[in-house]
Parts: C-alpha cells; structure tokens; sequence
C-alpha cells in the first residue's frame, strides 16, 4: 500500500468520524505524516483544542508533534446528484457565510435524517432516530451532529446490512428510501470557499456515477465536472482508497489516479488527495481506512504555492 505523508481529506468526531482532533492529530504524527487537513462535514473546524486540561491553538498543538494542520471543510453538495462534495482548505472561517451554510446543513440534515429512519422503519429496517443519535457519539450528540453515515452504521450494527458501504448503497439505490434534503449548490460551496481564501476541491470524483440525472437531463461525470471547474473549481483528488467505499466501478485505486491525472493534471492548479479516515477500526469496521493511503507527496505540496501557502 502506499503511504502519502500529506492527508489531505479526514474526519473527527466533529462529523462522523471516531478520533477526537487532538487524537487525529496524535495519530497522524505517529504514523509519520507531514501535513493533516481535517474536513469535517459541513463544519467549521476548530481553532483551539484542549490539551491538558489548557486550550491550546490546534496548528500549535500539531506542529509540536511535526505536523502541520489544515483547517478544512468536506460540503455535501447538490440535492439531486449523490457524493457531491467540495472540500475547502485554508478558508477564512470566521466569514458569516460558513456559519449560515453550518446552520442550514444542519436544519436540513436533521428533517431530512429523521423522515429517513421512519420510512426505512416502515418498510421493515428497523432503525430508530434515537438509536442514531446515540450511534453519532462525539463532541456533540445534538441533532445538528448527525450525519448520513450515521445511518448507515446504525442499519449495518442491527444486521439490515453487511457493512455500512453495503446499507448506502441499499438506500441510495432504492426510490422507496430517496429522501432528499437540501445541500448547498456546488457552484455556492465553491464561491464561499474561494471568497474565503481558501482552495476548493472536488472530493472522490469516482463516486459520483458515472451517468446523472439532473434536472431531467442526462449528463456524464466528465460533463458535470467541466460545469464545476467554470464554476471556479480549483483542485481534484487522485488518490483516495476507492476500494473501502461505496464505489460501484472497476478500476483500482491506481488506475482512478493516473486517470485522473491524465484528465485534470494540467488543467486544475491543485492535484489533491487524501484517505478519507475516520478511524472506522473502533465501530469494529474490516478493513477501515487507514491515515495516509491516499493523499499527496510532500514534494507535491511544497512545490505547489496554493498548498504551500496554506501552512
């Protein structure tokens, strides 16, 4: 397996991850990778941790272990169109436009969320908004802490499903379970990034289908990528281990990259990547993804001036 010293795409239990962010980060060092950046879902990451008992500045606390950290954000976007998301790196994120999107991801996520495990209920999947809730066990147990995943491990952990890929794929392919909720519009995802400062990335575009309905047109993954990249894309990732997701092609994990390369290396300025970690091992997941299986080179990112500049 490969081993990226620069992770650019991971989750804490601020989203659905199962690390804290200062074990995140005591992770990353222990395994000997140079840059983090942390993408929660739909959530501004947090500018100091506490450590020791003292609040402590999150860089400050990452580059005494020899890494530098990135303050991200992962936005699921486009109601109609599933896997959908722009990560955005190095923002501004005292702007008041990352607090309204936070608050309205986290309204739409709830009623959408909780109309979801009614109807799978209904139709004999057995799986309780409460249980759900007690399922996102973090840093914060509200309502506006749950997140999809959260329903997927909860449908796997009562035997609906093998694994919680299998259960996504299980409600995102059957129009009995579509509840849609309102996601941001790429195109806006984009825009605040980029007003912010920051780099915005279009995560695992391999996850997206193939083909899509949108607005009742047809479109390829290639067509409504090239929609996202005038709408200001900036970067794409390459290597992001594929196969431990709810992928449905058949290519490799290497041949997504060099395809991705070979498509977007000279046209988008930032070539990204990352493991999409989220210390799946504790929920007893089989082989979780593992902190620095996708990600870039830190030859890539120093010699590249929107990275470099993020640190």
């Amino acid at each position: 397996m490969v081993r990226y010293e620069c992770d650019l795409h991971t989750h804490s239990v601020r989203s659905d991850g199962n690390d804290t962010v200062l074990e995140l980060i005591d992770h990353v060092a222990d395994e000997g990778l140079r840059v983090l950046a942390l993408t929660d879902h739909d959530v501004r990451p947090p500018e100091t941790i506490c450590f020791d008992g003292q609040e402590m500045e999150t860089k400050a606390y990452a580059r005494q272990s020899g890494v530098s950290f990135i303050g991200g954000i992962e936005y699921s976007c486009d109601t109609d169109v599933d896997d959908v998301h722009i990560v955005g790196l190095g923002c501004d994120f005292s702007m008041p436009e990352f607090l309204a999107a936070e608050q309205a991801m986290a309204r739409s996520k709830a009623d959408a969320y909780r109309a979801l495990t009614e109807v799978l209920t209904h139709h004999g999947i057995l799986v309780r908004w409460e249980e759900v809730l007690e399922n996102a066990d973090g840093s914060r147990r509200a309502e506006d802490a749950v997140q999809r995943k959260h329903i997927f491990e909860t449908i796997a952990r009562k035997g609906f499903a093998k694994t919680w890929q299998e259960a996504k794929l299980m409600v995102r392919d059957n129009p009995d379970y579509n509840i849609r909720r309102e996601k941001i519009d790429p195109a806006d995802a984009i825009g605040i990034i980029r007003r912010a400062g920051g780099v915005a990335i279009l995560a695992h575009p391999h996850l997206i289908d193939e083909t899509i309905e949108k607005n009742g047109e047809s479109i390829s993954r290639a067509d409504y990528i090239e929609r996202l990249i005038a709408a200001g894309l900036m970067g794409i990732e390459a290597a992001y281990p594929y196969d431990k997701t709810s992928y449905k092609g058949n290519q490799t994990n290497e041949e997504i990259r060099q395809s991705v390369l070979q498509t977007y290396g000279e046209r988008l300025p930032v070539i990204s990547g990352g493991s999409d970690y989220h210390a799946d091992g504790k929920r007893g997941v089989q082989k979780p993804r593992v902190l620095g299986e996708g990600g870039i080179s830190l030859e890539y990112f120093c010699a590249n001036p929107l990275l470099s500049a993020l640190i």
